[in-house]
């Protein structure tokens, strides 16, 4: 298969709450991580496109990030996104996690 992903990814294993527009929320799993989007494991089901704010807290940063968030693509055991516009903060946390 080929890979098609634009930015460097790192695995990820932590928990994420994952809120809809209409105020409702649900628990997954992020399994890895970039700049441009995320991978999430979760019985949830969902659709492409929908519009989610991915909250979670990253290893080495302080509090919870809340990330804008458009479901991309679907597998039956989870579901990728595409990020929105990521502040600086946001941003910088993601980027010293994949230089390690």
């Amino acid at each position: 298969m080929d890979e098609k992903r634009g930015h460097p990814r790192t695995s990820v294993d932590t928990v994420v709450i994952c809120h809809r527009p209409d105020g409702t929320h649900f628990e997954g799993r992020s399994k890895d991580i970039s700049i441009g989007g995320m991978y999430l494991e979760t019985a949830e089901p969902v659709a492409f496109g929908d519009q989610l704010t991915i909250e979670l807290t990253l290893p080495r940063t302080k509090g919870a990030m809340r990330l804008p968030a458009v479901v991309r693509w679907m597998h039956k055991t989870g579901f990728g996104v595409q990020f929105g516009l990521l502040g600086a903060r946001d941003t910088h946390a993601i980027s010293q996690l994949i230089r390690g």
